[in-house]
């Protein structure tokens, strides 16, 4: 048996409510989407509920009379809207504490250390889209050799080079030691942004690497993994996860290439989970403030999501849901505190109303009881109302 568990990044769907807390009152990445393209055409996604699980509804995407899948919305328990979080928790774990946050730039003393710690300087240091902070500062980084240093509204201290100024392993290199240095400032992630061509279209590759502060307690993947499970992260999730609870992994090139490689992962796994970030709509539309590439890219999503289903077997259950949104017509570049949506494909779970859930945990909950794994420490399970 194997739990599929898929994460569309970003994919909201609608307020939390404590999103006025976060300044994100009123967010709603896919209504908005909808709204701002008249319309999506997502014949699965709806024939599997998906405008059903919208308490206002998504424009071009009705309720369906009998859903396909099990449908339902997530709300977010730990304390952030960053992907490392939301990914922890739909694992299984709740971060209490927020991870610090720069909204004016990293603090002199982070900055020296950095610098000490890596050998170089860094251009920039402030919060900014990362591409737009390329193009600003592209010109002077390929003249003067300086990674350019930034951040979000989240917990990432972010250093971004071209491929031809600074080589991917020596980015690599200065972001494993910036690692060492943002553990004391409890920094969730660090990013390699590296990034091509000349000034006026520089564009960012998907050579990206996240390094991020090992999850502090243990997942569903570790428990699975203890259990002499297979464990198979696609996408990012070796990132996140820092490698932990993992027995194989592949990184992707987009969404298309993140489906299919999926779908090896299904075939590749007898017994266990596979795990699957789908990285387009938060890098490519959501942060760049573009909701017809958003909508393009949940229409590349609704397209290939049969075949991912056509590979599971009978006993095998597949979730998709995000783990936070980004509302591209808001506004503002960053994350988004909002519901974000469950769709559960598998045993009898087609048409079950699953309502909003108080926590991400609930997926990780389900999936160790339908493995025999012990529960998390949060999160109830909904397998009974599938199965």
């Amino acid at each position: 048996m194997r739990c599929v568990i898929i994460v569309v990044d970003s994919c909201g769907a609608g307020a939390a409510p404590d999103a006025a807390e976060y300044g994100d009152e009123g967010a709603d990445t896919l209504g908005h989407v909808a709204q701002a393209v008249g319309g999506l055409d997502l014949p699965n996604l709806q024939a599997a509920g998906l405008g059903n699980l919208h308490p206002t509804g998504i424009e071009g995407v009705p309720p369906a009379e009998q859903p396909t899948m099990a449908y339902g919305r997530l709300t977010e328990a730990s304390a952030g809207k960053d992907s490392t979080t939301g990914h922890w928790e739909i694992a299984g774990v709740i971060t209490e504490e927020p991870y610090a946050t720069f909204p004016d730039g990293f603090p002199p003393d982070l900055v020296r250390r950095l610098e000490t710690a890596t050998g170089t300087g860094y251009l920039g240091n402030y919060s900014a889209s990362g591409t737009v902070i390329i193009e600003d500062l592209g010109p002077e980084h390929i003249a003067t050799g300086k990674p350019i240093l930034y951040t979000s509204a989240d917990s990432v201290l972010q250093i971004a080079a071209h491929k031809d100024v600074v080589p991917l392993d020596e980015l690599y290199r200065i972001c494993k030691q910036a690692r060492t240095v943002a553990d004391d400032w409890r920094i969730g992630r660090i990013i390699a942004r590296p990034f091509e061509g000349e000034p006026g279209s520089f564009h960012r590759t998907y050579e990206r690497h996240d390094y991020a502060m090992p999850p502090p307690a243990p997942t569903v993947l570790d428990r699975a993994k203890e259990a002499g499970l297979q464990v198979y992260g696609v996408g990012k999730i070796e990132d996140l996860f820092v490698g932990r609870g993992l027995t194989d992994s592949a990184h992707t090139e987009g969404d298309l290439d993140g489906m299919r490689k999926t779908i090896r992962a299904i075939r590749a796994v007898g017994h266990g989970i596979v795990m699957t970030n789908l990285v387009d709509l938060d890098m490519r539309y959501g942060h760049r403030e573009d909701p017809v590439g958003y909508a393009q890219g949940l229409a590349l999503f609704d397209e290939h999501l049969p075949h991912v289903v056509a590979a599971l077997g009978a006993d095998d259950l597949l979730f998709v849901t995000a783990d936070h949104g980004t509302d591209p017509t808001d506004g503002d570049t960053n994350h988004t505190r909002e519901h974000v949506p469950l769709l559960v494909h598998g045993r009898h779970a087609a048409g079950v109303a699953l309502g909003d859930r108080d926590q991400y945990c609930d997926v990780a909950a389900t999936v160790a009881e339908a493995l025999d794994l012990p529960p998390p420490d949060r999160g109830a399970s909904f397998l009974a109302d599938i199965t």
